[in-house]
């Protein structure tokens, strides 16, 4: 399991400096403190593992992993703790960067950089679970496709709700909320992201390479 992720991190080495430029220029940019800006590093960093089911497609990687003594299992499951071990290394350069802008600004705001990062890290992480069950299905080039016209219906259909449905939410809802809803994100993260696992598992499973 540890090769399998390690595999993956050598190949995104090769873009480690570009990573320093952007995050060196996104740093400048964070100064004007746009909070937009905070997912920025996240959304990147899921890009830049997308970029390992390309190397492996290009490469039949597939059918020589499965000739080694790994279970398929492992070949999927290296790939969501690879994801979120980047993810992770994302969020906390993050974090240092709005902390050292907002030492330079005088404004830091370490609740709000938090909240904000939680909710950077669950958009992202519910966006591979959507993803991954696709790319594994189709391949990389049609996986792609399916997220973007995923991402669109589904903001299509958020931005349709929100300006014809009013919805009113009573009072204690709304404290229940403010109190659980980081626990209530793990919570949800958690579960999207399982049963991703075990749709894609069982896709990878049935597959021929």
């Amino acid at each position: 399991m540890k090769g399998l992720i390690l595999k993956d991190f050598l190949l995104i080495k090769g873009n480690a400096r570009t990573i320093l430029i952007f995050l060196l220029v996104f740093g400048l940019i964070a100064l004007e403190g746009n909070d937009f800006l905070y997912f920025v590093p996240a959304f990147i960093s899921m890009m830049m593992f997308m970029t390992t089911f390309s190397y492996d497609e290009y490469n039949k990687w597939d059918a020589y992993a499965i000739s080694l003594p790994v279970k398929k299992q492992e070949l999927v499951l290296s790939k969501y703790i690879g994801s979120i071990l980047l993810l992770v290394v994302a969020l906390l350069g993050t974090f240092l960067i709005a902390f050292f802008v907002g030492l330079v600004n005088q404004d830091f705001d370490i609740q709000k950089a938090l909240s904000l990062l939680l909710g950077c890290g669950a958009s992202i992480l519910l966006l591979q679970a959507f993803m991954y069950p696709l790319l594994i299905k189709f391949g990389v080039e049609k996986g792609r496709i399916g997220l973007f016209v995923g991402i669109f219906l589904l903001s299509f259909l958020a931005g349709f709700l929100m300006k014809n449905i009013s919805l009113t939410i009573p009072e204690n809802l709304t404290h229940f909320l403010q109190l659980y809803l980081p626990w209530i994100l793990l919570i949800l993260v958690f579960l999207v992201t399982l049963i991703s696992y075990q749709i894609s598992k069982r896709i990878y499973a049935k597959k021929e390479f």
